[in-house]
């Protein structure tokens, strides 16, 4: 009787242990999150509508990051964000792109009624941001009809820009949680060079109606050994942020494709991120995040639930956008019970582990992940076995 008393009593302040540090974790991101906003409020000062609507956001973040502080009490670690890809779809080709290589295009996707619900679910649970990922999000429009229903919460949609059209803008316009990353390779010889012939001008276009109408927008620059100098170049930022652009997202290219080892920043270009990402924030306003060198900065990777999750077009609730390994879909379970995975919870107890190395740190354990997932008796995301091939050419507007 004693040595099992003895059992549950250290199980009880183990659990107790874990809630702590979550707790402390919890508080770190809350921090840094409310940063964030501050400097959004600051960054839009010049649109008064923008800025109202980031100060009423300020204040349900404030609620959001206590209702989660609430469930890791009861020892279930929500995330602040979601990273939604929405379809596998895309209207473009891009050489080296992460989710046509790993994933391919799949059928199937997840039903307009059970995607919906699961954003109500994520409000439910306090989760802050929704990433609209794809293929590209604007392959299923009707996703933009979501944010309206929520205004709380930010939706950071991730777009190769090519298909925002007049109904899209005016969505953008009037749900102002609605903030889009176009995505850029730099100027037109390395975007075309990535994305297809024609691709820059066309974004030029959107850049300006963005413009026009006022959008929050934001810029996804995937950081490579050729382009690395040209987009962290002053000019080049200027130019952006002359366009409108309040939000840069510079992101390290990760090499999930074998053969492009060669597009992964050199160790000194990597020490330059931090030091430049400052120097831009003192000298434009606009909002600046770099990954992962973000994340090494409150404690290392954030994947598998400590920062956020990925939820495939299928359905499959996924530590990370670049390792599409699963033991639970949402087709089959809530959102709460999605987050207790038996997947999830390993790799957040490991975090240890995880070392930031080229790109994604869980990339460099992929085969670890694997091994978790293949565990479970529920059906696993496995790697696709599709190539890239070229970009498709597309005719100048």
């Amino acid at each position: 009787m004693w040595a099992e008393n003895m059992k549950n009593t250290v199980e009880t302040l183990n659990i107790e242990k874990t809630n702590d540090s979550n707790l402390n974790f919890n508080k770190i991101i809350t921090d840094s999150l409310g940063v964030f906003f501050k400097d959004a409020l600051r960054v839009a000062f010049t649109n008064p509508a923008q800025t109202i609507f980031f100060a009423r956001t300020l204040r349900w973040q404030r609620k959001a990051a206590q209702i989660r502080a609430n469930w890791s009490k009861q020892g279930l670690q929500v995330p602040p964000v979601l990273i939604f890809s929405v379809t596998s779809a895309c209207n473009l080709h891009c050489e080296g792109c992460y989710n046509h290589y790993l994933r391919g295009n799949r059928h199937g996707e997840i039903s307009d009624e059970r995607l919906r619900k699961a954003v109500a679910e994520a409000k439910e649970l306090g989760i802050s941001f929704v990433v609209l990922a794809g293929g590209e999000p604007l392959m299923r429009p009707d996703v933009l009809d979501i944010p309206k229903e929520y205004p709380e919460i930010m939706f950071l949609m991730f777009t190769n820009g090519l298909l925002v059209n007049d109904k899209v803008l005016e969505n953008m316009t009037k749900e102002r949680n609605i903030v889009p990353l176009v995505s850029l390779e730099g100027y037109e010889a390395k975007t075309d060079a990535r994305r297809g012939t024609g691709v820059y001008d066309a974004l030029l276009k959107t850049i300006g109606k963005l413009k026009e109408k006022k959008v929050f927008w934001g810029a996804s620059l995937t950081l490579t050994r050729t382009n690395f100098n040209e987009v962290t170049d002053d000019e080049f930022v200027k130019k952006l942020v002359e366009a409108g652009c309040k939000l840069f997202m510079l992101v390290e290219y990760t090499p999930v494709r074998e053969g492009t080892e060669d597009w992964v920043l050199t160790e000194e270009q990597k020490s330059k991120v931090v030091p430049v990402k400052n120097s831009l924030r003192v000298k434009f306003p606009a909002l600046f995040i770099a990954l992962p060198w973000d994340e090494d900065e409150i404690g290392g990777c954030l994947s598998a639930g400590r920062g956020f999750i990925h939820i495939s077009a299928e359905g499959a609730v996924e530590p990370c956008p670049f390792i599409p390994y699963s033991d639970v879909n949402l087709n089959d379970v809530t959102l709460k019970e999605a987050l207790q995975s038996k997947l999830l919870r390993t790799i957040r107890e490991n975090h240890g582990q995880l070392k930031e190395a080229n790109g994604c740190a869980l990339w460099e354990k992929r085969n670890w992940v694997k091994s978790i997932a293949n565990q479970s008796d529920t059906s696993l995301t496995r790697f696709a076995s599709n190539t890239t091939s070229e970009c498709p050419k597309i005719e100048k507007p």
